[in-house]
């Protein structure tokens, strides 16, 4: 029985995902503070990104094939609660004193794992809930709400680790696990479609494990959009995600604060550019939207971040990068959405 109609069921999903991402952001802050504090070393920190990129990219091609075979409702539902047994396993041995390096890194690991199931699922189960003409919308809804958490994240974070401590951030990432999986269970998710693509792709594990890059470059036009965002989130993994925090933190001297300041900065441009793109809602040149964002966001802020020395210009370059990101991320999502059969979307998108 459908209990809720196809958009109110994304509605729904998105917010219960949103409230999670945001536990999810705060024991991500107060775990890197954590593990600067113990020792300051840079390399650490570097190494905790690496672990969480390098075992999503290892686990995506299989995590595809399993996303398409399977429903992808059960898909998300599994994949949180694993992470949600992660943070758990972690706040247990902060709490008997057992925490260590090699923990953090392990759980990074899994947690990149997990998420190359739950990403796919969740933006191919777009185009299963909404109409075509909604799909650059959705998408710049799921990108406003990473940048809100960019903002409150950090800040909160940070207070609570003042407050409190680390046990207590954990906790609350815990229970913000819980809307997330209710929101899962709640919504109705009808199975994708079958299409003459998806009946053509099927096959044992291993061909249908090929399909997604057969897809791929059997289409130009996508694959090479998709080296270009390869590109992008490689250059993203070594800067923005596990470059600049070290880096503030290390020309600050350990400061978490303008960290946080930074962070909350870069949240606000990424929302103001996500609530423009809402409210746009389907733009048409969408391979030119993408080209120019990616120009502003890579080839210029990410020179003035390396340039810079002070919170102040630091927060304005992040502020502009992160407001041209989801004029970059939206359009690139959607044109998949619009172009790749539903049935195929979990192995193509991975």
């Amino acid at each position: 029985m459908k209990l809720f109609t196809h958009k109110k069921a994304f509605y729904i999903l998105w917010s219960g995902q949103s409230v999670s991402l945001l536990g999810s952001g705060l024991t991500r802050f107060a775990l890197m503070v954590w593990a600067y504090q113990q020792n300051g070393s840079v390399t650490a920190l570097v190494l905790l990104g690496f672990f969480a990129s390098l075992s999503f990219m290892v686990c995506s091609p299989f995590a595809g094939v399993v996303v398409d075979r399977l429903p992808r409702k059960w898909i998300m539902f599994c994949a949180d609660l694993a992470s949600g047994l992660v943070t758990a396993s972690l706040l247990l041995l902060s709490l008997h004193g057992e925490l260590k390096f090699w923990h953090l890194y392990l759980a990074e690991g899994l947690s990149g794992a997990f998420d190359a199931f739950q990403s796919p699922a969740f933006f191919s189960s777009v185009s299963l809930l909404l109409p075509r003409e909604e799909y650059a919308r959705s998408n710049a809804m799921i990108g406003l709400a990473k940048s809100a958490v960019q903002v409150v994240a950090p800040a909160l974070a940070s207070l609570l680790l003042t407050v409190s401590g680390l046990h207590l951030v954990m906790s609350i990432d815990l229970l913000s696990l819980l809307p997330g999986l209710a929101a899962v269970l709640l919504v109705f998710l009808p199975r994708a479609e079958r299409t003459q693509t998806g009946m053509a792709a099927a096959g044992n594990f291993w061909y249908e494990f090929r399909f997604g890059f057969r897809y791929i470059f059997a289409h130009p036009g996508l694959s090479g959009i998709l080296l270009i965002f390869c590109g992008i989130n490689l250059f993203a993994g070594f800067t923005y995600m596990s470059i600049l925090s070290p880096m503030i933190l290390t020309r600050t001297q350990g400061d978490q604060m303008a960290l946080g300041t930074v962070q909350t900065v870069m949240g606000i441009g990424g929302i103001l550019g996500g609530l423009v793109l809402t409210l746009w809602r389907s733009p048409r040149r969408k391979a030119a939207l993408f080209t120019w964002s990616t120009l502003i966001s890579f080839g210029v802020c990410d020179f003035l971040t390396a340039a810079s020395r002070s919170v102040v210009s630091w927060s304005v370059a992040g502020f502009l990068s992160e407001f041209s990101i989801p004029f970059m991320v939206s359009p690139f999502y959607t044109l998949w959405q619009e172009h790749v059969p539903a049935d195929v979307q979990g192995r193509v998108f991975s």
